[in-house]
Order: C-alpha cells, then structure tokens, then sequence
C-alpha cells in the first residue's frame, strides 16, 4: 500500500510539473507576443510621419488609376470603337488601303492604333494592320504589328500568331515561321485553328528537310484533329514523311 501510495503522489507531481512547464511556455508566448505588439506601436509612432505619407500615396496612386481609367481610357475607347467600324467595314471589302489609312472621314487601322494606343481598340486594329500589310505584301512591317496584338481571343490569337508565320515563310525565314505555326498551334486548343496550323507548320518543316519534325505534327493531325480537313488527306503526308525520315 506504502508503495502504491508513493507512486500515485510520485505521478501527481510529475503531472503538476508538467503543467507548470506548460503554463510557463504560454506565458512565455504571451510576453513574447506582446513585446512584439510593443515594438510594432513603437516602430509606427516613431514613423508615424513617414507611414502617413506611404499610404497617402498609395491611397492617390490607387485613386489616381481608377480616375485614368473613368476619365482618360474609357472616353477613349469609345471614340477608338466608333473609329473602328468604318476600318472594319473596308477591311471586309478589301479596300485595304482605305482599311489602313482611312477615309477622311474615319480614321484607319495605323490611326487608330496611333491615336488610341491604350485602348483594347487600337491592341485589335495591330492585327487588322498586320493582316491589311500582309496582303498587300509588306511583310515587315506586318510582322510588327502583329507583334503588338495581344487580345486575350481563342480565335484571333492563334490567327495572329499564325499570319507572322505565314509572313516570316514569305521572307524566306522558315525557322521562324514553323516556330510561329506551331505557337500558334499551340496557343488555343481547338479544331479551327490547330490542325491548320499544325498543317503549315508541316509543310514547312518539310522545306527545311525536317521530316522527322513534320511526321510529328501530321500524326497529332491523324491523332487529335480526325474531323478536320487537314485530317482527310494527312495519311499521304504522315507516309511522305515516314519514307523520307527512314532513309
């Protein structure tokens, strides 16, 4: 009995430690916790000034975009919108030129992308510039403002992207352009775009004696893309390419 008597206040004060240490390391934190508090008061009244300024000038920077958005680009946009559509109209008629550089009564594609820079406007009229230089034959000057297209759209984006192709092959320059066909390929997963990209970056791969580069995207034709149109006749060219990669 002396025994167990002795082990069971033996437990109860090992216990009783235990949760002396406990309490301890909790107020530990709490002193740590509130020296921290502390200091932090101490930091912002020693820096009060300095902190006010910072976030005063957040706080107009944050006003200050709202305001150039309301008051500056979107008055903007709506001019660079009403522009547009004249460009637009010529565009679908293929009066390039009048699409390019106006009427003089509506501004064209180059003057609107000028004029209306910071607008999503002037961001779309670069790719019908682009497409406007392209056929006219100015490839150059069509890869730039293709370049500086960027509008977040599953179908003008790979269409961007695949016309700089098709203006780096006319140049002659077709690493580049079957780099461009396959971005553009690549850019938006759909079976409008990619297969006939995959296609011309085929082909060219082709002239570039790069078979084994060309079967690759002919199967993924063959693979992922069998209702395109490119996918009908694929099999001659995934058998082109085999033949001549084997030798």
């Amino acid at each position: 009995m002396f025994n167990l008597s002795t082990k069971k206040t033996t437990f109860a004060l090992q216990n009783q430690e235990k949760m002396a240490k406990k309490i301890d390391k909790t107020e530990d934190k709490i002193v740590a916790v509130e020296e921290a508090l502390g200091r932090t008061e101490q930091f912002i009244e020693n820096n009060q000034k300095t902190l006010t300024i910072i976030i005063s000038v957040i706080i107009i920077i944050v006003l200050g975009f709202f305001g150039y958005k309301k008051f500056v680009v979107h008055p903007m946009e709506k001019e660079a919108q009403s522009q547009i559509f004249m460009a637009e109209m010529y565009f679908q008629k293929d009066s390039l030129d009048k699409a390019l550089y106006g009427d003089g009564n509506y501004l064209g594609f180059i003057d609107i992308v000028d004029e209306y820079g910071i607008t999503q406007t002037a961001k779309l009229a670069n790719y019908y510039a682009g497409i406007c230089l392209l056929k006219k034959g100015q490839f150059e000057d069509a890869i730039s403002y293709l370049k500086d297209f960027s509008v977040d759209d599953h179908i003008i984006a790979p269409m961007a992207l695949g016309a700089i192709g098709d203006a780096y092959s006319e140049l002659k320059d077709f690493d580049k352009a079957a780099s461009y066909y396959m971005n553009a390929a690549n850019e938006d997963n759909n079976e409008f775009t990619s297969p006939t990209f995959l296609f011309k970056a085929g082909l060219t791969y082709e002239i570039l004696k790069d078979y084994n580069n060309a079967l690759k995207v002919y199967q993924r034709i063959q693979d992922d893309y069998k209702n395109s149109s490119e996918a009908r006749d694929i099999e001659k060219y995934i058998a082109r390419a085999k033949q001549i990669a084997s030798k």
